[in-house]
């Protein structure tokens, strides 16, 4: 029987020990944003609040179950990380696909070019003047068109890609089937791991989007749900932006709120991670080991 040597079993206990520490680090705060959530404004005045809810209440989240600029903001950010992913999506398989075959000339070059995106990125001005010169101010174009594809999302598609059997490729060109096909019909069935990972990475990345929206959208009526948790969370008086709510709870505590208002905002996320998380892990450890 295999026994561990001192080294080993420190080595094990400090990764453990990590990893609680990590773990710790995220559960905590979002513990208290949900017990604070629940919590009544009294409660939360007084500083009571731990980890555990204190006089329980859903007024905080009826409150924002009837504030009609959070749902509009809530709208716009699930219309922009759908259409905004499916654009994603697109454009890495069809840029990756070329790019991951031993046959294409100057992939190196554009790979080459491809890395040093990663390194030095568009200067805020430049980019700034481009979306104004294209018309896409003030439209959600302007924050799903310049990240259309991600640089290190390409790199791990096109590593998982030329880990497929070349033999495939051949095969389906020998019946006459050509690159269009190959990609959609061969490789799309065989890439699910990637694709779902590089869709969540897409998808969260989106939904967190608050850069592009900061200096490309102006106009309240379109602004994403980010910009409207930052001007909550920014802001203790919440009166202005919480309108048409119910007069039967006529007292409300403005850090209940932004915590309901958080906890709520975090649901899509976490509803969709536990249905790829098999996916997810093994796509990106296939993606990022090159064969």
């Amino acid at each position: 029987m295999y026994s561990k040597s001192f080294g080993e079993r420190s080595f094990d206990t400090l990764n453990v020990t990590l990893l609680i520490g990590a773990c710790l680090l995220i559960i905590i705060p979002f513990a208290h944003l949900l017990a604070a959530s629940f919590s009544s404004r009294e409660a939360l005045i007084h500083n009571l609040v731990t980890f555990l809810p204190v006089d329980s209440t859903l007024d905080n989240y009826l409150l924002v179950w009837h504030n009609k600029v959070f749902w509009n903001s809530f709208r716009i950010s699930l219309i922009v990380t759908i259409v905004g992913t499916v654009i994603n999506m697109y454009f890495t398989l069809l840029t990756a696909y070329p790019l991951s075959r031993p046959t294409f000339k100057g992939k190196k070059w554009i790979l080459l070019g491809i890395v040093f995106t990663m390194i030095f990125s568009a200067p805020l001005i430049p980019m700034y003047l481009v979306v104004k010169s294209l018309g896409m101010m003030n439209t959600l174009w302007a924050i799903m068109i310049p990240n259309a594809i991600g640089a290190f999302n390409l790199i791990l598609c096109i590593t998982f890609f030329r880990g497929l059997p070349e033999e495939l490729t051949e095969a389906a060109k020998m019946d006459g089937m050509g690159d269009n096909g190959i990609l959609w019909r061969i490789f799309m069935p065989l890439s699910l791991p990637i694709v779902m990972t590089l869709t969540l990475f897409y998808a969260v990345g989106h939904w967190n989007n608050y850069m592009g929206p900061l200096f490309f959208i102006t106009d309240s009526g379109i602004k994403p749900l980010q910009l409207y948790l930052y001007s909550l969370l920014s802001q203790f008086n919440t009166q202005d932006s919480f309108l048409n709510i119910p007069e039967s709870i006529s007292e409300y505590s403005p850090l209940g709120i932004q915590m309901a208002t958080v906890g709520v905002a975090t649901l899509p996320v976490l509803m969709i991670y536990p249905f790829i998380q098999k996916h997810f892990i093994r796509g990106a450890l296939l993606g990022s080991v090159k064969e």
